[in-house]
């Protein structure tokens, strides 16, 4: 690459936040904080929570409570703490529903009745496991080897925390210890399973199924993956043993009956779907709709009617509403048509068939093993059921923490490490190069636009980036949630989730198609390429601060033939001793790139941070971005 063609990525990658443990008046402060907060100083009862899990010990991830007055619809939020437990203060009298969340687990309600305002309240709510969540607790056997348990132990840790990395590095070390251990393979399964790559993922569930017939879970994630592939004569074979092995197993009684569905075979479909729905007390009310279903084509009109309401009124949001609702209009007139004529009427005068509902089982879909991550909309995260997203507090208090940053930091500085790999397209290295920077940057605002200024200065001579390719701009990325950038972009806030056991809020975002793009850009040559962004950010249910962010582009940019970019940023505390400040700071951030035929991976590392923070005077005298309309985040000099 000579030197006209140098390539300039102005990535955005990074995000930063100012801490702040109590917010005041939004409903979610952090009880207990010494700073206090406006609930503290409103007469009220002290309510303080435990949530319990299996067995009745402290769950070992946190919950999001919500506690809502019955009368005034008032709400309380907070989130657990490491034990498991929270308080909260100045509860009023009257009488609440206390609802706890946790992933994987069903959400709880309690009812409590606040008596007097000078009271405190113990109240304790034990969760119960999603029956339709993979238990990956359950493949710790005691009877590994230890070190092999020990292994296996941290690549579990890591496929809670959504890190697949590091996950499948530490269950294929586990692996080579034990090859034959079922419950090994299973959770390699599951890891390709979230990556998207189904082959693999069958390849270990038929593995970990042929060394132990009995292993439940292997069986149930076979059949759905041969459900999704459209083998459902394959799928019923395995999920047959499945209820062999565990009776009470309704998950597996589900996509079973599907299958039956599927193959015509009505009568197994229905018995099967009445057997999750009873085992299932409550988390199988999906299997309504195969019931209802296959009581239709054997001619059981009345049932099928019966079956098909109990499935809208246990999923009156469900995108099959409109087709189950003409499905019973259908099967009514079908019965008064067989009324009429005194005789059953063939159900092939049916006009729908199969209903198609999107489900967990079709969420999953056949992909080749890639060299990256997988996209934004493919590799969803699984989120608690039924946990409503309070959107408008969510995306308010992020801003809040951006908008913060903005105008009390002028500058902080780190030491960066850059790790450069040239790969194959199954992502193996082919070169390995590193570099180390001082790193600072310069952020301000001015007239509604914000202006980011981004230098370094390398150490040992290592001016230039691996490739003469830069990556510049990564304060960047946060400000999508800063309140005059978001409008830009279209956001989504799809449920509660966790990253690392810590309860977030999953929040979806896509650059709008009728604003202009302010936030990335590529520069080939003298050339700029607008670089429109989706992506999905992980923010702390506790304090609201952005804990991860994934990215990548909307469409790849063809005329300087980019087809990929996939940014994945991690975030941490950083205590600023000197100045009593904590701030979120990135502590890495990787960026996969698919740039002319040329694939590379790029891992940046910061630590040994330095803040430097002005007054208000000072802050007007700071570089700051251009005011002409929809102008692009000024990013710096390019490298």
């Amino acid at each position: 690459m000579n030197s006209s063609q140098r390539f300039t990525i102005l990535a955005v990658m990074l995000c930063f936040v100012i801490s702040l443990p109590v917010l005041g008046q939004d409903g979610f402060n952090q009880p207990g904080s010494a700073n206090g907060g406006a609930l503290y100083e409103t007469p009220g009862a002290i309510l303080r929570l435990t949530v319990l899990g299996e067995n009745n010990k402290r769950l070992d991830r946190q919950s999001v409570v919500r506690v809502m007055n019955l009368s005034d619809r008032s709400i309380y939020y907070s989130t657990t703490t490491d034990r498991s437990e929270t308080e909260i203060v100045g509860v009023t009298i009257g009488k609440y529903d206390v609802e706890v969340n946790a992933f994987g687990y069903l959400t709880a309600h309690q009812g409590m009745t606040v008596a007097t305002a000078v009271s405190n309240y113990a109240l304790e709510i034990v969760l119960k496991p999603d029956p339709a969540a993979v238990n990956l607790n359950a493949a710790l056997s005691a009877q590994m080897p230890s070190k092999v348990r020990k292994q296996t132990q941290r690549g579990v840790t890591f496929l809670k925390a959504g890190d697949l990395k590091q996950a499948q590095k530490q269950l294929e070390s586990a692996e080579k210890m034990e090859p034959s251990n079922s419950e090994i393979s299973f959770l390699l399964g599951y890891l390709y399973m979230q990556r998207k790559e189904n082959e693999n993922a069958q390849k270990y569930f038929e593995k970990a199924a042929t060394i132990d017939p009995h292993n439940v879970q292997a069986l149930t994630q076979l059949g759905k993956l041969r459900f999704v592939e459209k083998n459902y004569t394959g799928s019923r074979t395995v999920l047959e043993q499945a209820v062999l092995v565990d009776d009470e197993f309704w998950n597996a009684y589900y996509l079973l009956s599907d299958s039956c569905l599927r193959l015509k075979d009505y009568e197994h479909a229905r018995e099967y779907a009445q057997l999750a729905v009873d085992k299932g007390k409550g988390a199988g009310d999906d299997a309504y709709l195969v019931l209802g279903q296959a009581q239709a084509h054997l001619g059981h009109d009345q049932e099928a009617i019966q079956a098909l309401k109990s499935y809208l009124q246990h999923n009156p949001n469900s995108a099959a509403v409109t087709q189950v609702r003409n499905y019973i209009v259908q099967i009514e007139r079908h019965a008064a048509d067989s009324v009429k004529a005194g005789r059953i009427v063939p159900t092939t005068t049916y006009s729908v068939d199969t209903i198609e509902v999107a489900n967990d089982s079709d969420e999953i879909r056949l992909a080749a093993k890639t060299w990256e991550p997988a996209g934004i909309d493919d590799a969803k995260p699984q989120v608690a059921a039924d946990v409503t997203c309070p959107y408008d507090r969510v995306i308010d208090q992020a801003g809040k923490r951006i908008k913060e940053l903005v105008d009390n930091v002028a500058k902080f500085a780190a030491m960066e490490q850059v790790v450069h790999e040239n790969v194959d397209e199954l992502g193996h290295p082919i070169t390995h190069e590193t570099r180390q920077f001082d790193y600072s940057v310069e952020i301000s605002e001015s007239k509604g636009y914000l202006g980011v200024d981004e230098f370094r200065a390398a150490h040992g001579g290592l001016a230039d980036f691996p490739e003469q390719i830069a990556t510049r701009g990564f304060p960047a990325l946060a400000l999508v949630f800063h309140p005059v950038m978001r409008d830009n972009f279209q956001m989504t806030c799809e449920g509660l989730g966790q990253w690392k056991n810590q309860a977030t809020w999953l929040v979806y975002f896509r650059q709008r198609d009728d604003r202009t793009n302010r936030i990335h850009n590529y520069r080939v040559g003298n050339d700029t390429y607008a670089a429109d962004l989706k992506g999905r950010a992980w923010i702390a249910a506790e304090n609201f601060q952005i804990v991860h962010v994934e990215s990548e582009l909307v469409s790849p940019i063809r005329k300087i033939q980019l087809l990929t970019e996939h940014q994945s940023v991690d975030y941490g505390p950083v205590l600023f001793a000197a100045k009593n400040e904590e701030l979120w700071l990135p502590k890495n951030a990787d960026l996969y790139i698919d740039f002319r035929r040329r694939r590379f991976h790029r891992r940046h590392s910061f630590d040994r941070f330095l803040l430097f923070s002005v007054d208000s005077t000072d802050k007007q005298k700071m570089p700051v971005a251009t005011d002409k309309p929809d102008a692009p985040v000024d990013q710096g000099p390019k490298q």
